[in-house]
């Protein structure tokens, strides 16, 4: 269903996706200027800028601060942001940016070419799809302060699908001038170019943004204030949505969707995010020797039954996923060997072919789980627990915040089985390959191969596919990946995740202006005054 929603909501703006954004914002009613925008999110972000560190609550607030050369309609095709033009050699390997001329950052300075050479070259430093996306980058000139050309030692075909603002954000390099730029204060305190200004950030409680009088985009923003506020219980999301104490809430308490559905005041924008292409996956740390025998992780993966998270842990609104490329990339999809049905007896008898018999009182071993934090992976958690004990599979949950998961799973690597939510994206090369890197093994980064699986193969043909401009090769050199993937299963891939459904009250219009949904900057988004 939801992708028949994405497939309709391409359709109905076919028309009018070639026409400028200024244009599709004055199809709507009138925009009235002035008034305070207020959201309530389920995770505090880590970082105010998705420069080296894109997690979605992160990259949510970071667009609407600091923006990127391109944003990309509904169609994916792009569109001006602060490039104005661009041309792409014929052997692909250079990548020419005319910038937009008169952008001042935020503590007025001038954006200049130097400022994207900086933000391109320390993610693909640094960054954690940035340095896979950017991989192929040799160099970034700057003939002039209003040129910027990307030079490529490798075609990169994928490259023009990944300049937006929340993905790869060019940030002020004046800023980053000394020391390590993951401690600098731009990440807690940014400027940027955007339409709205940071203005505050109270810890465990809310963010507020201020309207840009300068913008670029002369006569936008219409708010004068955007205020963002944490709340960790979606229950309570869907009370201050209906209660009119927010305008906007994402993470809503899925239990709620229909009841919040009917009110006439209230509307909710399910659209499929096909930029990000969230799922959760199960990966298992395939340094414990339990866990690195083949057959244990078969096992594992029949002993969950997927269609029980997705109908009562999501209630419906999520897909099975079957590989970890999105299905939306048809061209590239193959799930052939991604068959692992729910099947207890199976998974018994995997187990104990894999030397893993039941100890006295029907234990076979105990793991370590751990989940990213939010609550329907918290509660796929509990069914994860209660699942692999019908197999003799003892879990112990480890929990704690998001710094806390990051260090154990990324860091100390003291869990044993991991649910995760991660990215797929618009391409496998910069948001799949990720997950099976090899790279993440020897060079470890944040979101990059938890399980610490090693396969030059699979390394091989993805460095291959990076690559490849003919586009029937690199779709055959993905299809080999998922197979091999598939039999090896060092990750579960388990259902869709929302990254983008958000309730909304009716005063609120265009909250959307870009194929980014909830990471788009806001813009164009306008609120009726309270009558």
């Amino acid at each position: 269903m939801q992708f028949d929603r994405w497939a309709l909501r391409i359709a109905l703006a076919a028309a009018a996706a070639t026409l400028p954004l200024s244009t599709l914002a004055q199809a709507a009613p009138r925009p009235i200027d002035g008034g305070t925008l207020t959201l309530a999110v389920p995770q505090e972000p880590t970082s105010l800028v998705s420069f080296l560190d894109t997690k979605t609550d992160n990259r949510n607030v970071s667009a609407k601060v600091t923006e990127g050369l391109l944003r990309y309609d509904e169609q994916f095709r792009p569109q001006p942001l602060l490039a104005t033009a661009w041309q792409v050699s014929a052997d692909g390997l250079r990548y020419t940016f005319r910038l937009r001329p008169g952008v001042k950052w935020h503590d007025g300075r001038d954006f200049t070419a130097e400022d994207v050479r900086y933000s391109l070259l320390t993610q693909k430093k640094q960054g954690p799809r940035g340095r896979i996306t950017l991989a192929n980058v040799e160099r970034v000139d700057t003939p002039d302060a209003l040129t910027a050309v990307i030079v490529l030692a490798k075609p990169a075909p994928f490259l023009l699908k990944s300049l937006s603002s929340a993905e790869l954000p060019i940030v002020p390099s004046h800023r980053y001038a000394d020391g390590e730029p993951l401690g600098n204060p731009n990440v807690t305190a940014p400027v940027g170019t955007g339409p709205f200004i940071f203005e505050q950030w109270v810890r465990g409680s809310h963010l507020v943004l201020r309207k840009n009088p300068d913008y670029w985009r002369k006569g936008y923003p219409h708010l004068d204030r955007i205020i963002v506020k944490f709340v960790r219980d979606p229950a309570a999301i869907s009370t201050a949505v209906e209660t009119g104490e927010v305008d906007i809430a994402q993470g809503v308490a899925l239990a709620d969707l229909e009841r919040l559905s009917k009110n006439p005041k209230l509307r909710i924008d399910a659209s499929y995010d096909a930029f990000l292409n969230n799922a959760s996956f199960l990966e298992f740390n395939l340094e414990n020797p339990i866990l690195a025998k083949p057959k244990v992780r078969h096992a594992i993966a029949q002993a969950i039954d997927r269609n029980f998270i997705r109908d009562t842990i999501y209630y419906k609104q999520v897909e099975v996923v079957n590989s970890p490329v999105p299905k939306v990339l048809g061209d590239y999809y193959d799930d052939s060997t991604f068959r692992y049905p729910y099947d207890v007896a199976a998974a018994n008898r995997l187990l104990d072919e894999a030397g893993q018999p039941r100890q006295a009182g029907g234990t076979r071993f105990t793991l370590r789980l751990s989940y990213i934090p939010g609550a329907d992976f918290k509660r796929t958690t509990d069914y994860l627990r209660a699942a692999l004990a019908r197999v003799g599979i003892k879990v112990d949950v480890v929990d704690g915040d998001l710094p806390t998961f990051l260090k154990r799973v990324y860091g100390t690597r003291d869990f044993d089985i991991n649910l995760n939510g991660l990215g797929r994206l618009f391409d496998p090369t910069v948001g799949v390959q990720r997950i099976y890197w090899g790279d993440g093994v020897r060079n470890p980064l944040i979101w990059i191969n938890a399980s610490h699986y090693d396969n030059p193969q699979v390394d091989g043909l993805f460095r291959q596919a990076a690559v490849e401009l003919d586009p029937g090769k690199r779709a055959q050199q993905f299809r080999e990946i998922q197979q091999i993937v598939g039999r090896d299963l060092p990750v579960v891939p388990l259902v869709t995740v929302h990254s983008a459904l958000q309730v909304y009250s009716s005063r609120v219009h265009q909250i959307s202006n870009s194929i980014d949904l909830a990471a788009g900057d806001l813009a164009d988004a306008w609120i009726e005054p309270r009558k």
